[in-house]
């Protein structure tokens, strides 16, 4: 990742404007965003780099907020901050195309499945269709997670409630992303009801993969497995929409 300007963040935290008064009291929340995007990320993704970039995202909200545009500051800080550590990934190019590949197999193997039977598709049946143990199946999942964290992530961050300023020379871009938030309301709605609930609090009720385990009684790891086929899933379900607007 790029180097980013720590220490000219610290002397903006330290001044008395009312900006930095909101960066102070909103420091919480730029670790709490990194730990949680973190946990379906690579090792290799360091956590001081994710809260850097989240610094960056607090300082701009901080400047750039409206108070009477209807959210309340965390809200929109949030979206900054997650923004900005998705920016840095996105730059940073972290997953090997090896990744994706996978992440396609798995799709594939369960659009097709789904398909012929009208049913949701079972994981020993996608194992079998892609020749592979079930063990291997769930890494595969898992993978896939971590390979589409960005564009569920932008998804997310665009779905929190702030209203951005409209894009009057994109009327087009409008009605794509309206059509395509609609689309995937249905989908997430159609999914089998535990990855359905696994969306619902990792992205609505932002529990982190530990504490989801929690709620279902099953290991860390199988909730990465469950969130990773629902992604897939979606994925498949999704179709062309899934090209245009996850990426």
């Amino acid at each position: 990742m790029s180097a980013l300007p720590r220490e000219a963040v610290a002397r903006y935290t330290r001044t008395r404007s009312p900006d930095a008064h909101l960066m102070q009291q909103h420091a919480g929340l730029v670790k709490r965003i990194a730990y949680h995007l973190a946990a379906r990320l690579p090792a290799s993704v360091e956590i001081d780099d994710l809260i850097q970039a989240g610094s960056i995202g607090l300082l701009e909200a901080a400047r750039n907020f409206q108070g009477d545009r209807g959210a309340s500051f965390e809200t929109y800080a949030g979206i900054r901050i997650r923004g900005a550590m998705l920016d840095e990934l996105r730059r940073g190019d972290w997953a090997p195309r090896s990744l994706h590949r996978r992440a396609r197999d798995v799709e594939s193997a369960m659009r097709a499945i789904e398909q012929e039977t009208g049913r949701e598709a079972k994981d020993s049946e996608i194992a079998e269709r892609m020749g592979v143990s079930l063990n291997d199946y769930f890494e595969a999942v898992t993978d896939a997670a971590r390979c589409q964290v960005l564009s569920t992530e932008g998804f997310a961050e665009d779905s929190e409630g702030y209203d951005a300023p409209a894009d009057d020379a994109d009327p087009d871009g409008q009605v794509t992303r309206a059509e395509f938030q609609a689309e995937l309301i249905r989908a997430i709605g159609s999914l089998p009801e535990r990855e359905k609930l696994v969306m619902s609090l990792y992205y609505e009720r932002e529990l982190n993969l530990k504490e989801i385990g929690k709620v279902l009684d099953v290991s860390e790891s199988r909730v990465c497995q469950i969130h990773g086929q629902a992604l897939v899933r979606l994925r498949a379900r999704l179709g062309d929409w899934a090209s245009v607007a996850l990426g």
